[in-house]
């Protein structure tokens, strides 16, 4: 009798140095699957490769550099021959209320949150395309779910990642390439090691006093393990959701947000429709100029 053997799958994981990306590497390679694990610093992912020289691959990449991103996903799969799973993990948080945040600070959260993901998406579809599978796989957040004080922009990085994410789930359906949006809450990693703060302003020291105290009230954050296990059992479905909350305190915000949305929505109802009434195309629209 012939045993079945799992051939192994290879993943592209962005933001592999530390934190969760580091743990999705870890929890991959330990399945006996192929990584290759992308990084600004590959300095800790060049420390496991003595362990795993025949199945991790660390590459240096700033996902802000479309074009970098091209031929690092290349060199990728010109080393294992195809691609898998691939992760948009990689991101940086600036704390900060809206007005207190600088243009670079602002800039920094989208170029890395989202344009790194939207370049990483772009060179990988044509591969996965061609070979009729794959799953992507976006790491947003809580703050893609929800918004709130000092977490806006942030926010905002994770929203534009979310809408981007639901079209080309759609997009990428037709060709046999699923697409998960994954929304963790908080796990302890060097996020909060690296992440910085916006110049404060004074105005909003009560705000930020009080969001302290509501903080301090206790930890609620995990061991990011759970995270990565979690993604394993992603990635091994058959039936990947489009969404998928990773958290207890995440999933009661999310349904908690979600039902108040629904109630503004159904007391403003009447409003909502008599806004819109359709009547024929004025004369002219849409006729193109000779």
């Amino acid at each position: 009798m012939t045993e079945n053997v799992k051939t192994p799958r290879v993943w592209f994981i962005t933001g592999a140095s530390s934190g969760l990306g580091l743990e999705f590497v870890n929890a991959a390679l330990e399945t006996g699957d192929r990584v290759v694990a992308v990084a600004r610093n590959i300095e800790k992912i060049n420390e496991m490769y003595r362990e795993y020289p025949e199945t991790l691959l660390p590459l240096k990449l700033d996902v802000t550099n479309r074009g970098a991103v091209f031929s690092t996903v290349a060199t990728a799969i010109e080393h294992f021959g195809k691609l898998d799973i691939v992760i948009n993990n990689a991101g940086n948080m600036v704390l900060g209320m809206i007005e207190e945040q600088s243009e670079e600070e602002a800039r920094s959260q989208l170029e890395t949150n989202f344009f790194g993901a939207l370049w990483v998406c772009q060179a990988v579809m044509p591969h996965l395309r061609e070979q009729s599978s794959g799953h992507i796989i976006q790491i947003s957040s809580i703050g893609g779910l929800v918004s709130g004080p000092m977490a806006g922009v942030y926010s905002a990085s994770k929203f534009a990642l979310e809408g981007m994410s639901e079209a080309l789930a759609q997009e990428a359906a037709h060709f046999g390439v699923k697409l998960t949006i994954a929304e963790p809450g908080g796990y302890w990693t060097n996020l909060y090691l690296k992440m910085r703060t916006s110049q404060p302003m004074d105005a909003y020291d009560p705000l930020r006093n009080e969001l302290a105290q509501q903080n301090s009230e206790g930890s609620v954050d995990s061991d990011p393990r759970l995270a990565a296990e979690a993604i394993l059992k992603l990635a091994n479905s058959e039936n990947p959701p489009l969404r998928l909350i990773l958290g207890s305190v995440v999933y009661d915000i999310a349904i908690d947000s979600a039902k108040k949305r629904i109630d503004v929505w159904k007391q403003w109802e009447e409003v909502s429709r008599a806004a819109e009434k359709a009547i024929p195309a004025p004369e002219g629209y849409g006729e193109m100029e000779n």
